[in-house]
């Protein structure tokens, strides 16, 4: 009973590594192919442990300790620098900056000045009082 239950384990935990790898490989973002080798380190600890308990050993717990702490501090670490924003994005925005952002993205490169339309640069000189450009 014993070893259908470890050869069903390492079953599991090779197939969980070989997945993790495809998604290594293939990414498509930084942040898959970060969690892909979380998951790679998750599946050796899970394997060593496997090992542990089918030879009967304590030695290999500090192991599993270490590569736990490995696994911990490299995810923490990539999701600190994945959360990086620029320093204005931590503030609230106004409606008005809102509106003004969303109609500066659906305008074409060559029609923006500013990130204004050149319509809307038009419309506010000439509800202003100035004359059109």
């Amino acid at each position: 009973m014993m070893l259908a239950a470890v050869i069903a384990a390492a079953v599991l935990v090779a197939v969980a590594a070989l997945l993790a790898l495809v998604r290594v490989e293939r990414g498509p973002s930084m942040l898959d192919r970060a969690v892909a080798l979380d998951t790679l380190t998750v599946t050796l600890v899970c394997a060593i442990a496997i090992e542990a308990i089918w030879s009967r050993r304590t030695e290999t717990i500090p192991i599993l300790v270490a590569l736990s702490m490995v696994g911990f501090v490299g995810s923490v670490t990539m999701a600190r620098f994945a959360a990086k924003e620029p320093e204005d994005e931590g503030r609230v925005r106004t409606p008005e900056e809102v509106a003004a952002q969303a109609r500066a993205a659906d305008v074409p490169r060559g029609e923006q000045r500013n990130g204004v339309r050149a319509i809307d640069a038009e419309d506010d000189a000439e509800s202003a009082g100035g004359a059109p450009r």
